[in-house]
């Protein structure tokens, strides 16, 4: 199994990523992965910064020739924006009064991370904590991605509820969910979509911000994935763990999960069949794939729900660190609504727990060790 790393601030020189463990001769398709970055950077309700970013990766180590070498692979991306953050960002020579922050966000790690890490600038928190830190993670699933294509397995994502504008139904077309980039807010459903862009519209008119629901499809997913030996070792609880890690997502469901509570079992459980063609199949998958913390070689279905961005351009009551008085929060650029984005990268996110345990499964120093363990399995 391979393991990650992320570094970089918001606002600092770049964002930094190291995957470590990853297997060799993998080919490695840059304009790809950059594809994928502009995607997280899409999406009715982003801000200001994302006309300034034009996020692409630049490989530091671990690739050669377009083909990764076994060794970790290291990747930088560039803020551009640091142009304009110099003087308050510079490693050596910040000029730490500018933009100081000590107006602590409702709702943000702003008042907490400053106590825990003994902070009088509370900037050292939140050019951290922001979500700019998923554009490393969108790359490093991207990579993840282009090995698990070869096994067929793939991951799309679209937005079923932002704000109180939500789809009626389960969506369960797949040619549908794959197109879902051609939609400003990333919806199925072109009514739903004019109410959700509504919602975004009138919440950026208040000055407020919308959270919402996404949902992730994960197909082609061979049965065995995750084991029920510990509990650590559920594929369910790792990519709980790995989406509940993405900045604002409160809530993660597998299948049907809190609809399966309020049923009967004879209702929930997804019947197994079996015949010479499919082999063993079933007919639903209230389960979302996973049974006994472990992939059942159905699709995988996921939902996560975001809440609303913190940063609101009609902040909230605070109390300010210094000197302890009632103020109004800070405001820092912001976007009014994320939920589209955030879909993107929790593809990414799911698609790097499901190759590391797909790594784990079918083990291998080289993409064909690993190829000639797949086909044996097969």
């Amino acid at each position: 199994m391979f393991r990650i790393l992320t570094a970089g601030e918001s606002h600092g020189k770049g964002l930094m990523g190291i995957v470590e463990g990853f297997p060799s001769n993998v080919p490695v398709d840059r304009e790809g992965i950059n594809k994928d970055l502009a995607r997280r950077q899409q999406g009715y309700g982003r801000g200001g910064r994302m006309k300034i970013e034009k996020d692409k990766i630049e490989f530091l180590s671990g690739v050669r020739g377009g083909k990764t070498l076994g060794s970790p692979i290291s990747f930088f991306i560039e803020n551009k924006d640091y142009a304009n953050w110099k003087a308050v960002m510079d490693p050596d020579e910040a000029e730490e009064s500018l933009r100081k922050v000590t107006q602590p966000r409702p709702g943000h790690g702003d008042l907490t991370g400053a106590l825990k890490y003994n902070f009088s600038d509370i900037r050292n928190v939140l050019e951290r904590s922001s979500a700019r830190e998923t554009a490393t993670r969108v790359a490093i699933g991207s990579i993840a991605g282009q090995l698990m294509k070869k096994f067929k397995i793939e991951a799309w994502s679209h937005v079923t509820a932002i704000g109180k504008a939500s789809l009626k139904k389960p969506v369960v077309d797949m040619e549908k969910i794959k197109a879902a980039d051609d939609s400003p807010v990333r919806c199925t459903d072109k009514s739903t979509e004019s109410s959700m862009i509504h919602c975004i519209d009138q919440a950026k008119a208040e000055g407020d911000s919308l959270g919402g629901i996404f949902e992730i499809h994960i197909t082609g997913v061979p049965m065995g994935l995750g084991s029920y030996g510990q509990w650590d070792r559920k594929l369910d609880a790792k990519l709980s763990r790995a989406l509940m890690g993405i900045q604002a997502i409160k809530g993660v469901e597998i299948g049907y999960g809190f609809d399966n509570a309020q049923q009967e079992g004879s209702r929930v459980h997804d019947e197994i069949f079996y015949d010479s063609k499919k082999g063993y199949h079933r007919n639903t998958n209230h389960a979302g794939g996973i049974e006994g913390g472990m992939s059942n070689g159905e699709n995988i279905i996921i939902r996560c729900a975001m809440k609303p961005i913190p940063t609101l351009y009609k902040p909230l009551k605070t109390v300010d660190i210094e000197t302890k008085k009632p103020v109004s929060a800070t405001v820092e650029r912001s976007d009014t609504c994320a939920v589209p984005a955030a879909s993107v990268v929790g593809e990414m996110v799911a698609l790097t727990v499901i190759a590391q345990e797909f790594l784990t499964k079918y083990p291998g120093d080289s993409l064909e060790e690993i190829e000639k363990r797949w086909k044996n399995f097969r």
